[in-house]
């Protein structure tokens, strides 16, 4: 079977790691026609629109984008390319794995692996704010939560934990400061929670959370929260496995799919040959397992955890004295799945 999906190479060393991510997909097997779109500076750059209409259109015809870091331009009326793709697609799932690698340096010596699920679309990122004094000594910011938002997001973590044989949710939220807006998102966690008898189900205030995750990150499995608090939490998350190198995300919504590296565009290294691709090819195996492409989103996952285990064939933040470029560390990847 072949497909037809969207590429965004992206910005800074956004080419460099896409590049890589589609030779591995065809050294894996898998079979994309991808359609080139472009976004970011990039596209600032040469359209004088950091977001084209010509990309929206291929999002939609293709349902499917696998995009690199993307930078918005300083100036421009865009407050994020990242959060005009998701309003733009209802992409109402933030979906951020946080995943121990043997490998990379971290503070813990057990294995971590957290799934977690941030609301999207909703709260502080609604876009309501304003100055509410003519001298702009004063701001305010109007976050909206929807009972609707809610509950599509708390029933999208319960049924992929039924799915993935995951045992444990965690609703996070500040229910007991924020009583309305909080208190929506609780009440509905509580009452999903109750048509999944076989989850365990648990809630946590944030600022406990943030705690509880650095002083015991073993007893969590699947969390699910609000837009503000899953932004901050997941990059915690992310830190508590090595930081972004090793973080792939994925913005999902009812038709379209959007998979990225969440880390930076990284100019400084730009063009250079030295980023890391993990990230990328990690998203891109979220992306495969969600068309069904099971086995090669699996032996794909395999060869990148081998390759860093071994730390030979790795970029320079993974192994800073003895290290290969990007394309290297790319073919010792596909190497590995040819060996399989």
């Amino acid at each position: 079977m072949s497909y037809k999906f969207t590429l965004i190479p992206g910005d800074g060393i956004g080419p460099e790691i896409t590049k890589s991510a589609v030779r591995v997909i065809e050294q894996a097997g898998v079979k994309i026609d991808w359609e080139i779109a472009e976004a970011g500076l990039s596209a600032f750059n040469k359209y004088k629109d950091p977001l084209p209409q010509e990309t929206i259109d291929s999002i939609e015809r293709n349902k499917y984008a696998l995009k690199g870091p993307l930078t918005t331009p300083i100036g421009v009326s865009f407050r994020s390319v990242n959060v005009a793709l998701r309003k733009e697609f209802d992409l109402y799932v933030n979906k951020r794995p946080a995943k121990t690698y043997q490998g990379i340096r971290t503070l813990y010596f057990d294995h971590i692996d957290i799934m977690m699920f941030r609301e999207n679309t909703e709260e502080f990122y609604s876009g309501i704010e304003h100055y509410i004094d003519s001298s702009r000594s004063a701001a305010e910011t109007i976050g909206i939560v929807t009972k609707r938002g809610c509950e599509r997001i708390v029933r999208y973590a319960f049924e992929y934990s039924r799915k993935n044989k995951r045992k444990k949710v965690t609703a996070v939220h500040k229910a007991n400061i924020m009583k309305y807006t909080g208190g929506i998102f609780l009440k509905v966690a509580q009452e999903i929670a109750a048509e999944y008898p076989e989850i365990e189900f648990n809630d946590r205030i944030v600022d406990n959370m943030a705690m509880q995750m650095v002083m015991n990150p073993y007893q969590f499995d699947v969390i699910v929260t609000t837009n503000l608090f899953g932004d901050i939490l997941s990059d915690l998350a992310s830190g508590l496995v090595g930081g972004l190198g090793m973080a792939p995300g994925a913005n999902i919504g009812s038709d379209v799919g959007i998979y990225e590296a969440v880390h930076g565009s990284a100019p400084d290294i730009a063009g250079k040959n030295l980023a890391n691709p993990s990230a990328i090819l990690l998203a891109s195996v979220m992306m495969l397992a969600d068309i069904g492409e099971l086995d090669a989103s699996n032996r794909i996952e395999k060869a990148v955890a081998a390759v860093v285990a071994e730390g030979k064939k790795v970029t320079k933040d993974i192994n800073p004295v003895n290290f290969v470029s990007t394309d290297e560390m790319t073919e010792a990847i596909m190497k590995k799945l040819d060996s399989k």
